[in-house]
């Protein structure tokens, strides 16, 4: 299936979450005054959203590969918070159809189905809370973040399950009680997918280090194979992906294992052989990566992501622009494009705060021996980076023509966008990966 008719599938399956459950109970519910079908359309709805923003996030690979991993945690987040905006319509709803209800809140006449709805709401907003501030809490270690995310989401879905449940209001009609159903059965199919069955079960997912290879004094690549003998009932079916998508690394089999996401910076000729390239720090999960030795099993789940060159839709060339370790994804379309013998022009601009910053001088010098492939250098400076990528953008004939990627910070990729949109570039020719995905 190409990737246009699963990404009309996907959308037409999140549109069936979203509305389907609401379409229903519309057509299907006897006559109602006013707010309390407002009260159900909206908890509906909500419920949907929830539901939907669960499945986005949890690493199913045609959902990624399809739109790319920052549109699918673009999607997540906005259905986060529309669910929470649902949630208080819901609330605001049941009290204006009864304002008896609001006793339901007091300890004293909390129910089972109050206390549970209330258990989700307060889970709920802290959720919408910490994505909304999470370019102000960066300073909070990433594992913290993500485990609260986590098991606010939990909290989310159970307590508003529950909620519907001990009401027996939907669940009692038979037409949505089946539908609700469904989507439960579904979702629980999605996560027991994503937490136990590839986290724990999934032998393609076990690869052996080969070499650690030091690339700087502050940059390693970590080479892993794959250990074929051990999966001799796989020995047909590589393990594949395409040149710039990425993985997730979990260093043991677990969990709650700590797992960071790399880039996949070898050739996809050699899928079973992979590299990724680790800028690794004083501490914490990348200098772990560096200390691996030789013969140790890690686990890599993927590949995700719409990075890739594979969807480029010029015939001309490729513009690739990064920055530091960014360069990953431009060198797995490099080093495919030099095993495929590919006769496309490729520019790669490397924007770097210092010269001995550059990744891979040498390989690149032999790649363009092989390939058609220019290769610019651009120093950051204080007073921004747009007009340097413009410089080093503007000779290229056509610049519409051709396709962009683009991977690094969130500020050079803000700059490469008003750089290109400076030369005319289209913005659906550029494509971007950045560093700060939670």
């Amino acid at each position: 299936m190409d990737l246009t008719a699963v990404r009309t599938a996907w959308i037409a399956a999140l549109g069936a979450v979203l509305v389907g459950p609401v379409l229903l109970r519309l057509l299907t519910a006897p006559p109602a005054p006013l707010w309390t079908q407002l009260s159900t359309t909206t908890g509906l709805l909500a419920l949907s959203a929830m539901v939907a923003a669960a499945v986005l996030p949890s690493r199913v690979r045609s959902l990624t590969r399809a739109f790319g991993i920052e549109g699918v945690l673009e999607v997540h987040r906005s259905l986060g918070v529309m669910a929470g905006s649902l949630v208080l319509a819901h609330l605001a709803c049941v009290v204006a159809a009864d304002p008896s209800d609001v006793m339901l809140l007091t300890p004293g006449n909390a129910t089972r189905a109050s206390v549970s709805a209330t258990a989700a709401t307060i889970a709920v907003a802290l959720l919408v809370g910490l994505a909304l501030t999470r370019s102000r809490t960066r300073h909070l270690p990433y594992e913290l973040w993500r485990w609260s995310h986590i098991g606010l989401a939990g909290v989310v879905l159970a307590g508003s399950a529950l909620h519907v449940w001990f009401l027996q209001q939907l669940v009692a009609d038979a037409v949505l009680g089946a539908v609700l159903g469904v989507l439960a059965v579904l979702l629980l199919a999605v996560l027991l997918h994503r937490w136990v069955l590839r986290a724990l079960l999934d032998p393609a997912a076990e690869f052996l280090v080969r070499e650690v290879r030091a690339e700087s004094p502050t940059v390693s690549t970590l080479v892993l194979h794959r250990p074929r003998a051990r999966h001799a009932v796989d020995a047909d079916a590589p393990w594949t992906f395409a040149p710039g998508q990425f993985a997730w690394l979990r260093l043991h089999r677990s969990v709650a294992a700590p797992e960071h996401p790399f880039t996949i910076a070898s050739s996809a000729q050699h899928a079973d052989e992979i590299e990724f390239t680790v800028r690794h720090h004083a501490g914490g999960f990348t200098a772990s990566v560096a200390r691996l030795r030789p013969g140790r099993p890690v686990w890599v789940d993927g590949p995700h992501g719409a990075f890739t060159a594979d969807d480029a839709h010029s015939l001309s060339g490729l513009v690739m622009i990064a920055g530091g370790v960014g360069v990953t994804p431009m060198m797995s379309m490099l080093r495919t494009a030099a095993h495929r013998g590919d006769a496309r022009r490729f520019h790669l601009v490397l924007v770097v705060s210092r010269r001995e910053d550059v990744l891979f001088r040498a390989e690149l010098a032999e790649l363009a021996r092989v390939l058609d492939l220019q290769v610019t250098e651009v120093l950051r400076t204080p007073g921004g980076d747009a007009a340097a990528l413009v410089a080093a953008l503007g000779q290229e004939a056509l610049p519409a023509s051709l396709d962009y990627f683009v991977c690094g910070s969130p500020t050079l990729v803000g700059t490469a966008f008003r750089a290109l949109d400076a030369l005319g570039v289209p913005a659906d020719h550029v494509r971007t990966e950045q560093f700060d995905l939670v």
